[in-house]
Formats: structure tokens, C-alpha cells, sequence
């Protein structure tokens, strides 16, 4: 099911005459339990066309390095894959998102998107939303509860949302079903990144940070974050109840990169750990209170607060303390270069530095 309150109209063009249905997926980089993607092959079949996946791939998005891309590329490689089994086509544009889709738009019925909270994200999508001749449709998807559903203003904290979203989990917590796609664009006449290339080759011509290196013990898609849950849920959920915390012990799902690009639903997440057996109720809702109330607070921050990564986001009281305490004498004095280098007199903080590095 796709819940109403899961789609917005950004603009109030009405449907063209189009070659295809657009699927601008940017945010939500996954074939299955993607409420976006299930929305446009809906569509599609209500308006008889095919679906046309378009990825825009940018090299302005802030802070964003090789490391980043080359997971991100990962799991685009399979997505491409995934996607034509399903009968949609996928296409990858290198340019600005705006610009690119705004132009595939002028052949499409309509345009139909995933969610993003950051500004850049917003900023796309409102450019995409003015300038396209056809409606454009935006789908929330990489969160349980919808954000608005959730709270209609900024939650102070996890103590002030986490009774609006549990209010509603019931309503939100249930699988997505996929629809076959009835129509399939053919002799497809777009040229693009070519994914059949190797991740160094299709990066190469993008400026980006190459100063953080690619990992090999991450490597993106959906079928890899598919496999480390299901062994987390086998062998460390039981426990991550108490020992989450513990560096050492690596109690954790390691889900967080995956639902950072997209390549992992987080409510396909929560529906396998609630489906764990022999697992106690305390531990599934302690690690469902980080996936769902931890992670959505976040997104409720960047969505009201226009100004989230700034100070002036930073509480009263907290502005207050701090200004009380900028004088205050201190033993040890640090440049962030020695921060980041670990090169500070406490052994601990150098070594929870190393290990996030």
C-alpha cells in the first residue's frame, strides 16, 4: 500500500502527452520496497506507457568525496540491473539534477521523485518542480512515517517525537507490494554514463574530493545490505540491546551507509526485525527506536529548521551555556587539523577518532 499522505504535488501542471512515465530517482537508489518507484509503475500502467528511471549523477553535492561515489556507484551498477528485470529502464546523466531533468520532463507525461531533506535536495526539486511543462509528483519514501505525518513542527527531541511516531507505526509498518510493469520503452534513443564501465573510469571526469579513499570491506547495493542484515538479525541483534555501544565488540547492523544513498528501505529493515524470532520485544524496539524515532529526528530537524547546519540552529539554552563558558580557562587547546589527526594528549579520543576515520 501506498499511503496518500506519502505523495505531494509539487506543482499544478496538468499530464501531457508524453513518450514515458519519469522516474527521477535520486534519494532512493533501490529497486524493491521504494513506494516512488511502485507509484510510477502504477502510473505507467494506469496511462499505458513505460517508465523511464533517470539518475543524475552531480559533482557538487557538498561534502562529498571518492569514497562516497564509488559506494554509490556500487550499488547503481546492480540497480541497473534490477530495474531492467523489472521491465523499467534506467538511465544515469552526469550534470546538475535540475537541469537534466527538467529537460527529459519536456518528453515525459509526468515526473515523479523520491524525498530529500538537505536544502540542495529541496532546491532540485523545486527548480524541477517550476520548470517542468507536466505535474511533478514527489513520493517520501526513505522514511517509516511520513515527516509531516509525524510532526507538523520541529521536535525539540527524541522524547517529543518518539509518541507521535509510535502513535502511528501500526498504520505505516506494512510491506510494500511491487507491481509488474505492463509497458517497456524500447529502442531507447538516450545516451548515457555508461555503468558497464569501471567505477574509476566513470568517475574520472567528475570533480570531486579524491583525498578519502574507496573501502574494501563496504562495498554498496542492495543485495549487500540485504545480506549484512540478515546477519546481524542472526547473530548480533539479541545483543545489541547492551552491548550497541561497545567499539570493540562491533554490535552493530552497519545499515547506515546503505540507508544514506538509498539502497535499503528502512521500513523493509524494521519489518525483518520485527519478524525476528526468539528475539525479546526490549530488543527489537531498542534497535527500532534508533532506525525509526533516532534516524526521523533528523530528517524533522533538516525539514523545519532551514537553518539545520548553521549555529543559529543551536537551542537558546545551549548558545547560553556555551557563551558562559567561552572564556573558561583550558588545560589543552586544539587546532581542528590535530583533531582530525589524532594527535591530541587523550588516548581515547585519538583512538574513537582513528576508528571513525
Amino acid at each position: 500500500m501506498i499511503h496518500p499522505e506519502r505523495v505531494r504535488k509539487l506543482n499544478d501542471r496538468s499530464i501531457q502527452k508524453g513518450r514515458f512515465i519519469l522516474y527521477w530517482m535520486q534519494a532512493s537508489q533501490r529497486a524493491e520496497c521504494n513506494h516512488a518507484l511502485e507509484y510510477s509503475i502504477r502510473q505507467s500502467n494506469q496511462q499505458k506507457l513505460p517508465v523511464a528511471t533517470l539518475f543524475v549523477l552531480t559533482d557538487g553535492f557538498p561534502e562529498a568525496n571518492l569514497r562516497h561515489y564509488t559506494f554509490m556507484l556500487e550499488g547503481l551498477k546492480e540497480l541497473k540491473g534490477r530495474l531492467e528485470e523489472r521491465g523499467v529502464s534506467f538511465l544515469v546523466l552526469r550534470g546538475s539534477p535540475g537541469k537534466e531533468v527538467v529537460k527529459m520532463s519536456r518528453q515525459a507525461s509526468m515526473v515523479i521523485t523520491d524525498c530529500g531533506y538537505l536544502r540542495i535536495q529541496r532546491e532540485w526539486r523545486k527548480e524541477v518542480a517550476e520548470k517542468s511543462p507536466c505535474p511533478v509528483v514527489q513520493v517520501e519514501t526513505d522514511v517509516v512515517v511520513p515527516v509531516e505525518e509525524a510532526c507538523p513542527k520541529e521536535a525539540y527531541s527524541a522524547a517529543v517525537l518518539r509518541p507521535k511516531i509510535n502513535s502511528q507505526l501500526r498504520k505505516y509498518l506494512i510491506p510494500l507490494s511491487e507491481t509488474s510493469a505492463n509497458h517497456s520503452l524500447r529502442n531507447q534513443d538516450f545516451s548515457g554514463v555508461d555503468l558497464r564501465k569501471t567505477i574509476p573510469s566513470i568517475l574520472s571526469p567528475l570533480s570531486i574530493d579524491r583525498t578519502v579513499k574507496p573501502v574494501s570491506h563496504f562495498r554498496g547495493g542492495t543485495s549487500e545490505a540485504k545480506s549484512l542484515l540478515e546477519g546481524f538479525i542472526a547473530h548480533k541483534l539479541r545483543d545489541y540491546g547492551e552491548l550497541r555501544s561497545d567499539p570493540s565488540l562491533d554490535c552493530v547492523s552497519h545499515m547506515s551507509p546503505f540507508l544514506h544513498f538509498g539502497q535499503i528501505s528502512p521500513l523493509y529493515i524494521a519489518l525483518r526485525v520485527q519478524e525476528a524470532g526468539r528475539i525479546p520485544a526490549k530488543t527489537r524496539d531498542a534497535y527500532l527506536e534508533e532506525l525509526i524515532v533516532r534516524r526521523e529526528l533528523a530528517m524533522n530537524f533538516a525539514h523545519y529548521n532551514p537553518a539545520y547546519d548553521s549555529f543559529q540552529a543551536i537551542p537558546d539554552w545551549a548558545k547560553r551555556t556555551l557563551k558562559a563558558h567561552r572564556r573558561d580557562k583550558r588545560e589543552y587547546i586544539y587546532s581542528q587539523n590535530e583533531l582530525e589527526e589524532t594527535n591530541t594528549h587523550d588516548p581515547y579520543w585519538n583512538a574513537s577518532q582513528r576508528e571513525m576515520v
